[in-house]
């Protein structure tokens, strides 16, 4: 179905050991990407779960309670999220720490999010690594753990260890493993859907040093998102940003993961699908909207991208 998410790869188990007091923002800001890209892949590239250490359920800062779908002890996956937030320090009991290591030999990837780090190095599995906190304890957290290289970071990954500073950290730190697992396409449909600034504005060198790694193709993507309803030529558009269009090619093939060619046609259908679902607009009106001439041929590309035809999404939503 879609073109540039890696078909070959694996669903991913990620699960997210909460405790009181934990940051609602942050744990959205890790699920809600992993949920979007399942939807945009169209199949579960994705699982997650919520884990407390004694199986009783974790209500976050804002008094949101969530009743964790297991104990940690009886889980294992791809990877394990600590996530407390405020009064993290009286977490890191013995059992804590017994927990987190025991849990070590059952993922594959072990993270501190927000103060998780903290939890990480109290049980020692950040001996001899690099990490990051909470700007606010960085100095805490480096005079109580010297065997730790803290960075002032806003994530950090050092071999199977990743920590993660804050909620919108997390957020740009999920983004950068849908990314590295499914192909940077990918993470930009993400971030269009959620108006990330990698997304949205296209012309900030920051968004081009997150996403796009030099500034042509920030500029090209930038050009194709403005220019949905009447496509320029992909010679247009390297000619606009000041590259052949052999060499724009090279560059989003390497940065993207696709041709200029397929990301621009799945910015048109991507179009096409929100004006499909959001609105009531005819397949004709729909089809120009999204640079197309002819409703026969654009139907033919969303059934190709998206398995269905625009009337079978619609009707199947409704």
């Amino acid at each position: 179905m879609q073109s540039w998410v890696k078909d070959n790869a694996a669903v991913q188990q990620v699960d997210l050991l909460l405790f009181d007091d934990f940051s609602g923002h942050c744990l959205a800001n890790t699920v809600e990407p992993l949920r979007a890209a399942n939807t945009l892949a169209g199949r579960k590239i994705y699982a997650w779960r919520f884990l407390t250490l004694d199986g009783r359920s974790a209500t976050s800062s804002a008094g949101m309670e969530v009743n964790p779908h297991d104990r940690l002890a009886r889980c294992q996956g791809d990877m394990l999220i600590a996530m407390p937030s405020y009064r993290y320090r009286p977490l890191a009991t013995s059992t804590t720490k017994n927990a987190l290591r025991a849990a070590a030999k059952r993922y594959e990837v072990m993270a501190g999010f927000d103060a998780g780090a903290w939890l990480l190095a109290a049980a020692g599995l950040l001996d001899g690594l690099r990490a990051t906190i909470h700007w606010e304890e960085l100095v805490s957290f480096a005079e109580d753990f010297p065997q730790v290289e803290v960075l002032r970071l806003r994530h950090v990954r050092d071999g199977n260890r990743i920590t993660c500073s804050g909620a919108l950290a997390a957020f740009d730190l999920m983004m950068d493993l849908i990314g590295q697992t499914h192909g940077q396409a990918l993470r930009l449909e993400v971030a269009t859907l959620f108006m990330s600034p990698e997304a949205t504005e296209v012309q900030s060198p920051s968004w081009g040093a997150g996403l796009a790694r030099s500034g042509s193709v920030a500029r090209a993507l930038g050009l194709m998102q403005s220019n949905i309803e009447t496509p320029l030529t992909i010679l247009d558009i390297a000619r606009q940003v000041g590259r052949s269009r052999k060499e724009l090619e090279k560059r989003m093939k390497a940065q993207l993961g696709a041709t200029p060619q397929a990301i621009y046609r799945r910015l048109r259908l991507m179009q096409a699908r929100k004006l499909v679902l959001e609105t009531d607009l005819s397949v004709a009106e729909i089809t120009l909207r999204a640079g197309y001439e002819d409703p026969s041929a654009m139907t033919r590309a969303y059934r190709q991208e998206f398995g269905v035809t625009p009337r079978q999404m619609r009707h199947n939503t409704q």
